[in-house]
Order: structure tokens, then C-alpha cells, then sequence
């Protein structure tokens, strides 16, 4: 077990000092967010729960601890024994740390998580409610006890999707609301608001964490955009029970809105007539980028890339550019370059030219062409180019993102850093526990050879043979080309493999 000791006094030894915390009475909701710090004012992460015991229906609920997001996106359990202060900006702790992943345990309860939202009935048979943030007290004995309720009164305005029913908001006291059954159905407006800021990434850390019930309350009350976005932050099974979950329209809809490789990455998961039925549903152009991702071998540039880059014809000016790479849709990885091709603009393109660098534009004068300042010593990589390949021209080049083009020297794409380190990292990052050992990357088989073939124009033989036959533009060589890519990729990493497992 990790432990980290905050004492009062630069030695960090001898008698903890306690102080009293500010106030007698907090409310969960406003401590969502909240720095935590040792007394010394080393940063130690930000609060992102609190932790609920429930006593029984006599009894009041304690709280015992906080969440707290430590560096590494882990949260940790902090009693409320090691809590100093508690002021309207920051918290401080002091004590032992546990800085194991935290576990939920017998009757616990995340009052942010599961509490939220909770429906509840007065005892006094003036209706029901819902929970929207929990009163705290700090009793003679030390303990932090729920001391009341904030209710919303009457029907849930369940999903912030729909026009919200809000009703009569009242404090209740802990002895004058019961709870309903945990296997009724419940809201995530309240949660969904408390964490409207939270980034993609931190927001899945935290859906992957609730139950299965409770993680699709959440996600299916989540616009279809923030939604999106945090699907592609999710490991991959719970990334197929939410998708899964939705209704297919709505699946559909929200496939759109993901990035196309993240999209093709999710579909992949699927049994091949859910994929299928998902696309027709989706809109045509959004669609053909995904199959096209879909089509080519994994671990290939192209089932990496992203087929929308930002793309511009030679005459365009350096202020187009800059008003291309301004867009709120455009992620900084992407911002990074400007690729220029002949007509059309859409990939696949006219005849790849080179690219743009976006320090490049910020030097120059805004009337002048793209096509003045091509960088034409970067080489892109091929569509069926393999990992490796990628890896090494970004390390090489220390590029942010790399163009990719087919045969035909048309760009088809663009792999960035995030899709090769997504690519590179173990298969269970996401989601790793402490103690146990991290897996090394196994390599998928690649994607259907039936799909390559069709990607390129080869028709399989009876055989399952796809060199045996050609109709298509890109010629037999593909399938071939890709599976001695494989091969290759697959022979450097048992060598890197193995020189691991000599330094351990």
C-alpha cells in the first residue's frame, strides 16, 4: 500500500496539529471541483465525490470521506478524519493518505454519482422528490453526518435533453424523506449539471467507475455531442453497452457526431449486421468516411487516420487557412498543419502537394497562397504503412500528425500523435488497477480480408486468396502488402517484447 504523510512543520514529522474545520455545515455539490492541498500547500488533486455510509433507516447517514482525483486521473479515498479545512475555495488534509484506486465497499454510496437525482417521498404525505444536493454537519464527536436534503419537488425533469418540470424546491431534514427502491429508475440532470465543465476524459473516468445501471442513466440523459465525445474515452465494453443501450436512431446520431475513427473504432466492436444497420442509418457523407475506415487492415495508417483534415487548394490565402484552423471543431492535433492538394478537397483528393505548418502561416502575410509555402520535404506515409512507420516519421520529424495518401498520391487522411498512442499503449489503460500487471499490447487480427479487398477492388478467390484476383484500381498487391506489414510489425514487437523482459 502507497502512503503519503502531510504534518504540520517543514520536517514533515512529529504530532499532527488539528484545526477545526471553517465551517460547521457544507453542501456536497459546492465542493464538487474543489482543489485539495497539504498544509505545506503541495497540491494533492481535486475533489471529486463524497463517500456516503448508510446506517439504516433510523439512523442518519455519515459521510466518511471525499474523492479526491490524484495525479494519473486516480481517485482516492480521503477519510473525513484527515480533513483540516474546508473553505469555499480549497481543501486541506493532513495525515496518512491512502493513495491505493478507491473501492467501493458494503453500503457505501458516491453522493454526486448515486445520490443525485435519488427519488425520495415525504414522510408527511405531501408527495415526492428529487435529491439535488446534500446538507453536511460536523457533529461533537467528529463526525461529518448528512444533516439534511436539498429537494426538488414533484415530477423529475429527468433528461436535459427535454424541457425540464421544475418544481418547489425545500430542505429537508434527514428524518422526513425516505428513499425508493435503488433498482428504480433514475435521473442524471443534476450530475450532468454538477459536471458540465469536466473534460471528456475525466467525465469517462467517472462514468466508468459507477455501476452498469447507473452509467447508462447517465450517458443516455448526455446531449448527443458531449456524449460523443466522451464515448471515445471509454474502454471499449463500455463504449458497446452504452451504444448498445441506446435506442438505434439515437445511435446513429450519435456515431455522427464522433470523430470517424473513433466512430469505425467503436462499429468494429459490433457484430457486422449491427454495423451495417447503424450506418444506413447515419447520413451518407458521415457514413462512406467511416466504411472507408472500416475497409482497411488494423494496425494500417489507414485504420488510424482521420479522414477529415484540414484541406486546402494552392490559391487559397494564408488568412484562409488561419480562418480554417480557428474552427471550434478542430482539435489542436489537426490545427497543427494544413495540407494542400489539388481539386477536389474531399478525401480522397486531387493529387497530393505537401503541407503547411501552422507556425509557418502565423510568418507569413495573410494575402499570400498556400501554395508559396509548401513544405514538400516531409514525405507522407502510405495508407497500408504500418504503425511502426507512422511512429517513427512523427518521432522523427517530432510532427504533431503525419499525412497519409494511397497509391494514386491522393491524401486519404491524416494520423495524429493521440491515434498513435491510443494505438501503442496497453489494452487495458483505460481501466488499470494497481496491483495488477499491465498487459502488454496484443496486436487484433486484422480486420475482415473480405473488407480490404473491397477497399482496393481485389475480389477474393474461393480460396481466400485475395491476390489471385484483381479488378480494382489499387491492384493484387494489397491484402499481400498488408499481411507482410503485419508480419513485420508483428516480428518488432516480439523483439521489443523480449528486451523488456530482459530489463525486468
Amino acid at each position: 500500500m502507497s502512503l503519503l504523510r502531510f504534518a504540520n512543520g517543514a520536517s514533515g514529522s512529529g504530532p499532527v496539529a488539528w484545526v477545526f474545520v471553517s465551517s460547521s455545515k457544507i453542501f456536497v455539490a459546492r465542493l464538487l471541483g474543489l482543489d485539495v492541498f497539504d498544509p505545506l500547500g503541495d497540491r494533492l488533486g481535486r475533489l471529486r465525490d463524497a463517500v456516503v455510509l448508510n446506517r439504516g433507516p433510523r439512523r442518519r447517514a455519515l459521510c466518511v470521506g471525499i474523492l479526491v482525483e490524484v495525479p494519473g486521473k486516480k481517485r482516492v479515498f480521503l477519510p473525513m478524519t484527515r480533513v483540516q479545512s474546508i473553505s469555499s475555495d480549497q481543501v486541506i488534509a493532513t495525515g496518512l493518505v491512502n493513495l491505493r484506486r478507491f473501492q467501493q465497499r458494503g453500503a457505501e454510496t458516491l453522493a454526486a454519482a448515486e445520490l443525485f437525482d435519488r427519488k425520495v417521498t415525504f414522510l408527511d404525505g405531501t408527495g415526492q422528490g428529487f435529491i439535488e444536493d446534500i446538507g453536511l454537519i460536523r457533529q461533537t464527536d467528529g463526525d461529518w453526518a448528512v444533516e439534511e436534503y436539498f429537494v426538488r419537488r414533484g415530477a423529475q425533469g429527468a433528461s436535459l435533453r427535454t424541457v425540464r418540470r421544475r418544481g418547489e424546491s425545500v430542505l429537508a431534514d434527514w428524518n422526513e424523506v425516505v428513499f425508493g427502491d435503488l433498482q428504480e429508475p433514475q435521473g442524471a440532470a443534476q450530475f450532468i449539471e454538477n459536471h458540465e465543465d469536466m473534460k471528456p476524459a475525466d467525465f469517462a473516468d467517472a462514468l466508468h467507475e459507477m455501476s452498469s445501471k447507473r452509467r447508462l442513466e447517465v450517458a443516455t440523459e448526455l446531449q448527443d455531442d458531449r456524449l460523443a465525445e466522451i464515448l471515445g474515452e471509454l474502454p471499449n465494453r463500455d463504449q458497446v453497452g452504452i451504444l448498445s443501450s441506446l435506442d438505434v436512431e439515437r445511435a446513429a446520431d450519435v456515431l455522427e457526431e464522433m470523430d470517424p475513427d473513433d466512430a469505425a473504432d467503436l462499429l468494429s466492436e459490433l457484430p457486422e449486421t449491427q454495423q451495417e444497420s447503424l450506418l444506413q442509418l447515419m447520413e451518407p457523407e458521415e457514413a462512406d468516411d467511416v466504411r472507408r475506415l472500416l475497409e482497411y487492415p488494423e494496425g494500417t495508417a489507414g485504420s488510424l487516420m482521420t479522414p477529415v483534415p484540414i484541406i486546402l487548394p494552392p490559391e487559397a490565402s494564408v488568412a484562409d487557412a488561419l480562418a480554417a484552423i480557428r474552427r471550434e471543431d478542430i482539435s489542436p492535433a489537426l490545427a497543427a498543419i494544413v495540407y494542400v492538394t489539388r481539386p477536389p478537397l474531399e478525401t480522397p483528393t486531387g493529387r497530393y502537394l505537401g503541407l503547411v505548418h501552422f507556425q509557418e502561416l502565423l510568418r507569413a502575410a495573410p494575402p499570400e497562397q498556400v501554395g508559396k509555402l509548401v513544405d514538400t520535404d516531409l514525405k507522407p506515409v502510405g495508407d497500408l504503412d504500418d504503425i511502426q512507420e507512422v511512429s517513427r516519421v512523427l518521432a522523427s520529424y517530432d510532427l504533431t500528425a503525419v499525412p497519409v495518401i494511397n497509391e494514386e498520391k491522393r491524401l486519404v487522411g491524416t494520423v495524429t500523435v493521440d491515434d498513435v498512442l491510443d494505438h501503442l499503449l496497453p489494452d487495458d489503460w483505460r481501466d488499470h488497477s494497481d496491483d495488477a500487471p499491465i498487459r502488454a499490447r496484443t496486436r487484433p487480427s486484422p480486420r475482415s480480408p473480405q473488407r480490404a479487398a473491397r477497399a482496393s477492388g481485389v475480389t477474393p478467390s474461393a480460396t481466400g486468396d485475395p491476390d489471385t484476383k484483381r479488378t480494382g484500381s489499387r491492384g493484387s498487391g494489397l491484402w499481400a502488402r498488408a499481411r507482410s506489414a503485419s508480419k513485420s510489425a508483428g516480428d518488432a514487437g516480439t523483439e521489443q517484447q523480449q528486451e523488456v523482459n530482459r530489463g525486468d
